[in-house]
């Protein structure tokens, strides 16, 4: 039997609402927030290695406790937002985030600087569920609504450029938390503006918020994806499998409970649509064959290619720049050819330029480098675009927040996974080099410990510390591009299968 995904719009009129363009353009500033934030990380991470000389761990947790955080409260953010409005829970969660940005930025210690991280995570996680959340509302009209949607994702590409640049122009001239006050800014032009231009939305009939389900929802995603990091870095253990037993138990609780409370705070019968299940599972691995090998490409470029901070978010710029174009013409190409094509070609294309940089070494030349970002840029922006879509037209306007959650939920899950399988690999075989005599412990811990250690050294001894560390950092992240060049291949072969007959509204 064929399935569609035309529930959401056979029952209600298309209409266009005025200075919904304009709206628009407020929501994506709170992409852009969330893009440049997560962008700049990457490139700060040696200098905040060397500022508050993390250990390998509390770099890791650096990188992925925002995700961590975010992933488990997605789902209740979004709920919280269908039911007491999405703009409202929109504006307070961006200046939340710009606010907390400050702590960020001003952080001395590696545990302030993760605590303000998962702060962060709080008030990210009320941003993207609500964005995608009201462009569902305010573009009622499919194609309109393909396009928004490409714009939304090519903003978030664009981030992702910016963060980068932006980020390595003032790492050059000004300290490294300078990078988390490009936030405020854009942060108060997202307020202002928000305010007056943005419609309010809610589900009419939202029924209570079952907080009960909201704290299991929270326990059970923290504690698997910690699970999974702890066994990642450290092995299989005791503590790792009796964590993962509390989040997989908080999880089946989660899921029994919306099963039976009338107003539930997420529905799972959206699960029921194929193609709504196909591209979450997308999303998911996509960004867990991506995000690890990302969050250490800056560290590679700067560290082991000795590029300014400014030269490598340039050098990166490909990357975004596929994107943007793939995610404007997305939803004309899927209503061309196909859903699955495009998503699973996307995948597949993501998948066969990762796998090529499993021969990068120290000296690799940047046109391998820059045709590989490329590619990933183009697959990554149809296959995330057309998935959105997916995703929005396959429910009622009254769930979109909490189907946009879904696939946020989705997508930082992926990350954090990513950062934790992907990014243990490459610490953990990063750890194992041999250096010369005298080489101290915390320059295995990090690349940006031992380029540290090295600078205190005698100049041979300096040199062989440097080329042993840089060589065993290359042959991890070698490693884990090939793992998520698996990854990205599979999805592809999933996404192919469980997106068949599945395809976008058409205006009618």
């Amino acid at each position: 039997m064929t399935s569609t995904l035309q529930p959401a719009s056979t029952t209600e009129a298309v209409t266009k609402r005025p200075g919904r363009w304009l709206a628009l353009s407020v929501l994506v500033l709170a992409v852009l927030l969330v893009a440049v934030d997560a962008t700049v990380l990457g490139l700060a991470t040696p200098y905040i290695s060397e500022d508050l000389k993390p250990s390998g761990t509390q770099l890791l947790w650096i990188g992925d406790v925002y995700s961590f955080v975010i992933a488990g409260l997605l789902v209740s953010m979004g709920s919280l937002g269908d039911r007491i409005g999405r703009k409202k829970i929109l504006l307070v969660g961006a200046t939340a985030f710009g606010a907390i940005s400050v702590l960020n930025a001003y952080a001395t210690t590696p545990e302030l600087m993760i605590l303000a991280r998962a702060l962060l995570g709080v008030a990210g996680a009320t941003l993207m569920p609500a964005t995608l959340a009201l462009i569902r509302n305010l573009f009622h009209d499919p194609r309109e609504r393909s396009l928004a949607v490409g714009i939304w994702g090519a903003t978030a590409s664009a981030g992702t450029a910016i963060g980068p640049i932006a980020g390595g122009f003032l790492l050059e001239h000004f300290w490294w938390g300078s990078v988390f006050l490009i936030n405020l800014p854009v942060m108060a032009v997202l307020v202002v503006v928000g305010i007056k231009l943005l419609p309010e939305s809610k589900n009419p009939d939202p029924g209570p918020w079952d907080m009960l389900s909201v704290t299991l929802s929270l326990v059970g995603m923290i504690a698997l994806v910690y699970a999974v990091k702890e066994a990642a870095t450290h092995g299989f253990s005791g503590e790792a499998a009796a964590v993962a037993l509390l989040g997989a138990g908080a999880l089946i609780w989660f899921v029994r409970r919306q099963l039976t409370l009338p107003t539930p705070l997420l529905d799972m019968r959206l699960f029921r649509n194929r193609g709504f299940s196909a591209a979450v599972l997308a999303d998911l691995l996509t960004i867990l064959g991506l995000s690890g090998l990302v969050f250490f490409l800056s560290q590679y470029l700067q560290l082991v290619q000795g590029r300014r901070p400014l030269e490598a978010g340039l050098a990166e710029l490909p990357a975004a720049i596929g994107a943007v174009a793939a995610g404007l013409l997305a939803g004309r190409a899927a209503r061309r050819f196909s859903v699955r094509s495009v998503v699973a070609g996307g995948l597949a294309a993501v998948g066969l330029a990762l796998a090529s940089l499993t021969v990068i070494d120290q000296s690799t030349g940047y046109p391998l480098l820059g045709a590989a970002l490329l590619v990933v840029g183009i697959g990554a922006g149809f296959s995330f675009t057309v998935t959105a879509d997916v995703i929005l037209s396959s429910v009622p306007k009254e769930q979109a927040g909490s189907a946009s959650a879904v696939s946020e939920t989705a997508y930082e899950l992926g990350a954090a996974l990513g950062i934790a399988v992907l990014g243990s690999i490459v610490t953990g075989v990063y750890r194992d080099f041999t250096g010369p005599a005298g080489t101290p412990d915390g320059a295995h811990e990090s690349l940006g410990g031992a380029v540290e250690a090295a600078a205190g050294m005698p100049a041979q001894q300096s040199a062989a510390l440097l080329d042993s560390a840089r060589q065993a950092f290359v042959d991890g992240l070698s490693l884990a591009a090939g793992l998520g060049a698996a990854v990205l291949l599979a999805a592809a072969v999933a996404a192919w299968f469980m997106l068949k007959e599945q395809r976008l509204e058409n205006a009618g």
